[in-house]
């Protein structure tokens, strides 16, 4: 009787690319990769520890495994990823529920882990960062015609309020020959629509060719045949040359739409955040942007309540906000971490004033988004067909201006029935504050 494992990936979209390598391993080695707890034998929790939040979702994510196992539903349980790696010695201990405790670099190995568990073992291993796989063979998981490409792992940008680098480590590049590679074998198994991923995606290549090679592996994604959009994420404003907009602009596989975290836009702020600029310098960007890339669909995340922040810092920010009408945005009230430079900053914000500044960004988004989508009444845009809705009684997906997972959906109605990964066109009839309503108009 085979034994059943199942994965869960908690937290952003470069660690799910980690679970997938995970996911592949397993699979290989002869165990039955499961959907569901309730069926399973073993259960991985690839952990994310990068916030608070993410924090408590990890741990209540074992802690209810942990109830399972007690009840005889699951056998054995494997904690890894970067809360563990976060917290080494401390992860051990707070969950003796689990059977085995590791490091981000330590999915190459399991296989053998797992093994190791069955037998009867408590495991606990924490490999050199250094060590984590950079490419490999992957199960995907997410919808079939779509998939996420991690181009580098790690970070050295060492913003004075971010975990990653001491999760992470440095900010490694995957060599270009291993990304097209992979990009290759994606688009092969029937993947359209590429996301390109990084911390920071405009660094790449730095530590392997001495400059920025983005703009270049972007060139050589678009050649490859089968792939339609290619959309890219987290590209960091002072690193976004001409040369990348130009690329951005004229490859027709390259969606026009950019991620660009500014987090905020006070010049103090941003200095003692380790970030580059201010209010000026980027509402310069960002115009400079537009008129490079015409149409292109700008998104951003923000963080109120960094140290400092005073009530008219808040209030600038919100001005900005105002001012630039960002397509896409997220905000998020600040994580005093520890571990970073900003934990021991002086001014700290009170946590309810911070989450009550983000509520009102998002609010004054809520409302550009709206107005931006009433503007689009009337208009066609090409959309790729996630599924049939059955509670809303049509179809749902998405248009090149919106990312998997974190931007809203176009709802639309079809009289042919339509596939998961097909592209349709779409006329908009109506909208909502996030998201689009309309009808098919041809295949």
């Amino acid at each position: 009787m085979s034994v059943k494992v199942k994965v869960i990936s908690l937290g952003c979209s470069k660690n799910l690319v980690d679970s997938e390598r995970m996911l592949y391993k397993l699979r290989k080695a002869g165990y039955e990769v499961v959907p569901e707890e309730s069926e399973t034998d073993v259960v991985v929790v690839n952990t994310c520890g990068f916030i608070q939040s993410a924090k408590e979702e990890a741990i209540e994510t074992v802690l209810e495994l942990g109830t399972l196992k007690a009840e005889g539903s699951i056998k054995k349980i494997i904690v890894t990823g970067c809360l563990s790696e976060r917290y080494r010695e401390e992860t051990a201990e707070l969950f003796p529920e689990a059977d085995a405790v590791t490091g981000i670099a330590d999915g190459k190995d399991i296989v053998d882990i797992l093994d190791r568990v069955l037998d009867g073992e408590r495991y606990v291993k924490f490999s050199p960062k250094s060590s984590l796989e950079l490419t490999g063979d992957r199960i995907i998981s997410t919808l079939p015609f779509y998939s996420y490409l991690k181009i580098a792992d790690g970070c050295s940008n060492c913003c004075t309020y971010c975990a990653i680098p001491q999760i992470r480590g440095k900010f490694r590049s995957v060599p270009m020959e291993d990304v097209l590679k992979e990009a290759e074998w994606l688009a092969e198994n029937g993947v359209t629509e590429l996301v390109v991923i990084a911390q920071d995606t405009t660094r790449y290549g730095e530590d392997l060719y001495g400059k920025s090679e983005l703009p270049e592996l972007l060139r050589r994604l678009c050649r490859i045949d089968g792939l339609k959009w290619i959309r890219t994420l987290y590209c960091y404003p002072e690193r976004i040359t001409d040369e990348l907009l130009d690329v951005i602009a004229s490859e027709e596989k390259l969606v026009k739409y950019m991620e660009i975290p500014i987090q905020h836009c006070d010049g103090e702020i941003l200095k003692n955040m380790n970030r580059y600029g201010d209010e000026e310098w980027l509402e310069k960007l960002f115009a400079h942007i537009r008129e490079r890339v015409p149409g292109v669909i700008l998104r951003t995340t923000l963080i109120t309540g960094f140290p400092g922040e005073t009530e008219e810092k808040f209030e600038k920010l919100a001005e900005f906000v105002q001012r630039v009408r960002f397509d896409r945005l997220g905000c998020f009230a600040y994580s005093r971490e520890e571990g970073t430079k900003a934990f021991d900053f002086e001014n700290q914000v009170d946590e309810e004033v911070s989450a009550h500044r983000s509520d009102i960004i998002m609010e004054q988004q809520m409302l550009v988004s709206s107005q931006n989508n009433e503007s689009f009444i009337g208009k066609e845009f090409e959309a790729v067909v996630e599924c049939f809705d059955r509670f809303a009684d049509c179809y749902a997906g998405r248009t090149y201006m919106d990312a998997p997972d974190i931007d809203g959906k176009i709802f639309f109605t079809s009289e042919k029935k339509l596939q998961s990964g097909e592209y349709v066109r779409v006329k908009i009839t109506d909208s909502l504050d996030y998201d689009l309503i309309g009808e098919v108009t041809e295949k």
